[in-house]
């Protein structure tokens, strides 16, 4: 007969002074980016609360039959943290210092990981620690070489079911009115996959570096247009000077403007 393993015991401490965290450096600079992308959109849409804590290799704490565990999920989502930025500047324990993850992503590498490991015993594996300790609602692995992306939800009975993603193999993933998945291209110097956010209109929200382009490309569509225009109000008999002040710019450039039409 095989022994069922007994569920740890959870206690919620802050990570002792003079606990050794893992300095162990990310496989690989990519999931740095990763990380980063999906904060940044978030960031540039004004979609992060001012209490929420959003992190990228950091440690999450949990005390299992006395034992600290410490697992830092590539990226994840606390919607509200009770204390200072100051106090989990190294650490982040739930329920004592804010709200559990609601979201954590995994981001899989050619080294061997615990992403599916659902280990009970200490120390406990990255699956099961999710969803049997903290118990994150949403868990998302995702493999940037081929672009495949698994989300699992906790279901009724506590345990990760894998979501169908919609008809345009995407997620949608409270708090926002978001959806997320998966996207082609460039960025800081890494061609690939990433993982992106579409509102509920289908929209991909830009990253910082995008909405710049997008905003100088506005600028200089809204120029041309205003340059188009000078002739044009000019032949309907409007002086320079009145031309000017219809579209807030200078005598001077007007007269350019009809120079160069």
């Amino acid at each position: 007969m095989i022994a069922i393993a007994e569920k740890p015991r959870i206690t919620w401490e802050k990570l002792p002074d003079d606990f050794h965290l893992p300095d162990d450096p990310v496989d690989n600079i990519s999931q740095l980016y990763l990380a980063e992308g999906l904060t940044n959109s978030l960031e540039t849409a004004n979609l992060l609360a001012a209490n929420a804590l959003v992190a990228g290799n950091y440690p999450v704490c949990a005390t299992l039959d006395g034992k600290v565990v410490v697992k830092a999920p590539d990226w994840m989502y606390v919607p509200q943290i009770n204390v200072s930025l100051v106090e989990v500047n190294r650490s982040y324990t739930p329920q004592l210092q804010g709200d559990i993850p609601i979201i954590v992503m995994e981001f899989l590498s050619h080294t061997e990981g615990q992403e599916y490991s659902s280990k009970p015993t200490y120390p406990p594996g990255k699956w099961f620690y999710y969803e049997q300790v903290l118990k994150v609602p949403n868990y998302l692995i995702f493999e940037p070489e081929e672009g495949r992306l698994e989300a699992y939800q906790l279901d009724d009975l506590g345990r990760y079911r894998l979501r169908q993603p919609d008809a345009n193999s995407r997620y949608f993933l409270e708090p926002w009115p978001l959806f997320l998945g998966v996207w082609q291209g460039t960025r800081r110097n890494r061609t690939g996959y990433w993982l992106r956010w579409w509102d509920e209109s289908g929209n991909l929200l830009p990253w910082s570096s995008e909405q710049i382009e997008q905003e100088r490309q506005r600028a200089e569509q809204a120029e041309k247009a205003r340059r188009e225009s000078i002739p044009r109000l000019l032949d309907m008999g409007l002086s320079v000077e009145q031309v000017a002040n219809a579209l807030g710019i200078s005598v001077e450039e007007v007269e350019e403007g009809r120079i160069e039409n």
